[in-house]
């Protein structure tokens, strides 16, 4: 028998009956089970946990369970509630068993989660259907669950900061105008050598180290930029090495293959193409008549070109928030030692991913360019997830310190904020979002956006000329030169990650 507890008192000192609330974190604390947890690292970013649910707690929940039964059960041969309790025991147990099973998981989860600081970064890989409630002794389950780094946070407020600046240049303005318009331009022929932005079409050889062939691909359309991205690599002079060959002529480049190619021992090897060119064409640019402006929402080409300007500006700012969210990221993990088993970077690299897409479509970035700088960031997707889990865990501690959360209104606000810049409604946007599970993603970039400007307003900067807009110049092409087997990411995150059913009452 517990005691009645003393009714609360208010602030004049007289005796007040206790609130619903009072009450409701009353029971919650009665309701609290026996148990012990013993937690222990196994590895970076990684705890096993034991817990050891006392019996007394077991037999509380099964006590009322057989109560209930006994008062409403039907048993055959007996009245409702007349059963004697030993016969219900007897052919009830299994059931009362399973469900007290379950009972006591949640809450013993939700009770580890509330005790101990364990910041998960998935739900734990149970399986409620391997774990059997014992008839005598107490519940013990065990299970891994990969956690946050462990690190200190230093002095995060009034850092020295780096800041790129660059004065853009008309031929800068001019160039933008010409790849903003070359997607609606017309291909044709041309009777010269290739320049940036033409197009040329090419038989591909790729070389073995002693320059034999090991194949052909024929008659591909290539762009000619200053990077191309085939789907297993990237040729990072491919503008340089192409630039002025015409029909008819052979030209060897440089390639250096994805780090995400199947066969483990060609990862990031650098290796050469033979382009055999059959034919360069050029592409005419739209007239930029009022039809056709209307399409950017511009009237004149004066307008147009006011556009632009404001795409490159802000292109510009996004590179400066990059570069700021860089210099704090590596900072902080300098002042502690903390890595990121690659098991986890697999399992995460979808959600990082995510989260730079809707980084950059916070920012105003296009779909288009977001394509181009995904195919960027794919060509070495651990080595990216990397730097992004560490700039969130860092921004997320901060924010954490600080107190900076996000509500549905904020949410609602960046999603009208979103449709404004790219002409859509805010339903199509959520309805998108949502469609690509992509809600947790706004919101934690959002948080780590309010975060990096809290940092901002106290820094100190030194701006630092740059020598060029930050725009990805890559041509993509959706064929693999070297080798088409690539790693499968998704199935070796399955793989690596246990089963994880059932209620997830500690999750991040």
């Amino acid at each position: 028998m517990t005691e009645e507890p003393l009714p609360a008192e208010s602030d004049a000192g007289v005796a007040t009956s206790p609130t619903p609330e009072a009450e409701a974190e009353g029971d919650k604390k009665d309701a609290r089970i026996q148990q012990t947890v013993d937690i222990r690292e196994v590895g970076p970013c990684k705890k096993h946990i034991k817990v050891t649910v006392d019996r007394a707690s077991i037999n509380e929940l099964m006590d009322v369970k057989f109560k209930d039964i006994v008062k409403d059960g039907q048993v055959a041969g007996f009245r409702p509630g007349k059963a004697p309790r030993r016969l219900v025991v007897k052919r009830f147990h299994k059931q009362v068993a399973e469900e007290v099973k379950g009972q006591l998981l949640v809450a013993s989860l939700e009770q580890l989660a509330d005790e101990h600081d364990i910041a998960p970064l998935a739900p734990p890989d149970i399986n409620p259907s391997k774990l059997e409630l014992p008839l005598d002794g107490p519940f013990i389950y065990e299970f891994e669950v990969e956690v946050r780094p462990e690190f200190d946070l230093p002095e995060y407020k009034g850092l020295k900061l780096k800041r790129p600046v660059h004065t853009f240049s008309a031929e800068e303005y001019a160039a933008e105008e010409r790849r903003l318009l070359a997607e609606d331009g017309q291909v044709v022929p041309k009777d010269g050598p290739a320049e940036l932005g033409d197009i040329v079409i090419a038989d591909i050889t790729p070389l073995d180290d002693q320059g034999q062939p090991l194949g052909e691909t024929r008659e591909v359309q290539l762009t000619v930029e200053k990077v191309l991205a085939f789907r297993d690599g990237m040729a990072p002079n491919f503008g340089e090495q192409l630039a002025g060959v015409k029909a008819g002529e052979t030209r060897t480049i440089d390639m250096v293959l994805s780090s995400q190619l199947a066969n483990a021992a060609l990862r990031g090897k650098k290796v050469q193409l033979r382009l055999n060119v059959k034919d360069v064409k050029s592409v005419r640019m739209p007239e930029l008549d009022e039809e056709y402006l209307s399409k950017f929402g511009v009237k004149t080409p004066e307008q147009l070109r006011e556009l632009i300007r404001a795409v490159m500006e802000r292109r510009l700012e996004y590179q400066q928030q990059q570069a700021a969210r860089q210099q704090v990221t590596e900072y902080i993990a300098s002042k502690a030692n903390w890595q990121l088993p690659e098991d986890l970077l697999i399992r995460q690299a979808r959600r990082a991913l995510s989260r730079r897409v809707m980084e950059m479509r916070s920012n105003g970035i296009s779909e288009d360019e977001i394509r181009r700088r995904v195919r960027v960031l794919e060509q070495d997707i651990l080595r990216a997830t990397e730097m992004s889990l560490r700039e969130h865990f860092v921004l997320q501690k901060i924010a954490e310190a600080e107190k900076i959360e996000v509500n549905e209104e904020d949410l609602d606000d960046e999603i009208e904020r979103i449709a404004a810049q790219s002409d859509e409604s805010p339903r199509r946007v959520r309805a998108r979002l949502e469609k690509e599970d992509m809600m947790d993603a706004l919101a934690a970039e959002m948080i780590e956006r309010k975060t990096l400007e809290l940092i901002l307003q106290s820094a100190e900067f030194e701006d630092v000329a740059i020598g060029a807009d930050s725009r990805p110049d890559v041509g993509m092409v959706e064929q693999a030169a070297y080798s088409g087997e690539m790693r499968d990411l998704a199935a070796e995150a399955g793989a690596t990650a246990a089963p994880a059913e059932g209620e997830a009452a500690a999750q991040q």
